[in-house]
């Protein structure tokens, strides 16, 4: 019978006090302070980490380990002079069990459904976004060092690394959440950390009306131009909800289709069977290796993709999508950062000419109006909720003019006494071209929808 691997407390190299050769004493009256609990914290990791087989853990489960480690944590604190209560003992085994297993005191903020955005402005201060509203929490770290090892940990996961000669960087969490990361010399008072956070279930069309993002009506029409593989391009600005839109839409497209993603930082949650997910590479220390989206997108043609979904635009690969939708990809969908709609053509266009300087402006207009379908405006507003605020169909050139008609729009009307805004969303009685499109493909809607007098719920 094979023998079992010897446990972590087994491993335990012997001899020495585990927290150095002085006992650190705590005062035994009332609970002790911030900087005195996170001196402690830390002395007890290291301790671990001088003594612990950390190889040898990799052998073992997830609850395994972290049972091993509230029994070492017990032992630590026993072989000092420690005077702490139980609750600070609770506390402190479960913050070592953070350190060693997940990304230290950011784990309580993560599990925080209501958190949608963590901001780490160094080590001292932490805000986060709950409901639209920033706040200052009580997290911080033990130093820059302290920070700087969990932000090392979540980019080593996607293979991707931050130092002086690479003082930024992008990568994602397992659940999806963007992360961005800026160090010194260009973060001068120490390194910064952004977390976008993502649901673990991805959100759905029904939740987007319940929370007034959007009218029933207007999810049957984004349904049905995702149903009729109509190109869709998504505006708005920095957490509008760009990249949640577009994972509802792309939801509706059918299960027998294969889909190609490219992405800055894989971050979309398409729920199809067939998905291939790429993902850009940033230059290695010598300056090579880089793959950019464009090159990714220009892959992704020799894929045999039925749709391609780029979750930014943001630079040449632009035309490449333009073109990937003009030559057989349709119903191709991506996300632009842009306050309006025609704002989102103009950068659109001013991408274009990053990939091709010598091209017309109409060869330009020409190739966006004929590519994109539906522009849709999404908006993060003053009182922090998110709406789709214009869906608007591209109807072709007018001379050197892309022409546009808006179908649905949301309008602000006021603030109430506690800030919440008030409107409401409105058809402005166009019956947009693509109807008939999406008749061809089963989707049938009800032209009361399109009446302008009619308040849209």
């Amino acid at each position: 019978m094979a023998s079992q691997p010897p446990s972590i407390r087994e491993r335990l190299n012997s001899g020495g006090t585990a927290l150095g050769p002085a006992p650190y004493v705590l005062p035994s009256a009332g609970s002790i302070d911030t900087r005195s609990y996170q001196d402690l914290k830390h002395r007890i990791h290291q301790a671990l980490l001088d003594r612990v087989d950390l190889e040898g853990m990799q052998r073992l489960s997830q609850g395994e380990i972290r049972d091993e480690l509230r029994i070492l944590v017990e032992r630590l604190l026993d072989e000092g002079t420690m005077v702490i209560n139980d609750a600070e003992r609770k506390s402190l085994t479960r913050d070592i069990q953070y350190e060693v297993l997940g990304f230290g005191p950011l784990e309580p903020l993560l599990a925080d459904p209501s958190i949608s955005d963590i901001l780490v402005n160094t080590h001292k201060q932490v805000y986060v976004e709950r409901h639209g509203r920033l706040e200052l929490t009580d997290t911080t770290f033990t130093d820059d060092a302290h920070l700087m090892k969990i932000i090392d940990k979540i980019v080593a996961r996607v293979g991707r690394r931050i130092d002086e000669s690479s003082p930024m960087v992008d990568a994602r969490l397992p659940d999806g959440s963007r992360v961005n990361a800026i160090i010194p010399p260009l973060a001068i008072d120490g390194p910064i950390m952004s977390i976008r956070r993502f649901s673990a279930t991805p959100l759905r069309l029904a939740d987007l009306v319940e929370y007034k993002s959007l009218t029933g009506s207007m999810g049957t029409l984004l349904q049905g131009l995702g149903k009729a593989k109509v190109n869709i391009l998504i505006s708005g600005g920095t957490g509008s909800g760009k990249t949640t839109l577009l994972n509802v839409i792309s939801g509706f497209i059918s299960h027998s289709e294969r889909i190609v993603t490219v992405e800055d930082a894989a971050e979309l949650q398409l729920q199809q069977p067939h998905i291939v997910r790429l993902e850009t590479r940033p230059p290695n220390i010598e300056g090579k290796g880089e793959v950019t989206q464009r090159a990714l997108v220009r892959n992704a043609l020799r894929m045999r993709p039925d749709r391609i979904i780029l979750g930014e635009v943001r630079g040449g690969e632009a035309l490449d999508m333009l073109q990937a939708m003009n030559t057989g990809h349709e119903g191709s969908m991506a996300t632009i950062h842009a306050n309006t709609p025609r704002d989102a053509l103009t950068r659109l266009e001013n991408m274009i000419n990053m990939a091709a300087s010598n091209l017309p402006s109409k060869a330009m207009r020409q190739q966006i109006s004929s590519a994109i379908g539906v522009v849709v405006q999404v908006a993060r507003l003053t009182d922090g909720k998110r709406k789709v605020t214009s869906i608007s169909e591209i109807t072709g050139m007018e001379g050197e003019m892309i022409t546009m008609q808006e179908i649905f729009a949301f309008r602000q009307t006021g603030l109430d006494p506690i800030g919440t805004v008030l409107g409401s969303f409105r058809a402005s009685g166009v019956r947009p071209r693509f109807c008939e499109r999406l008749r061809h493909f089963g989707v049938a809607l009800d032209d009361t929808m399109f009446d302008p007098n009619r308040e849209l719920t």
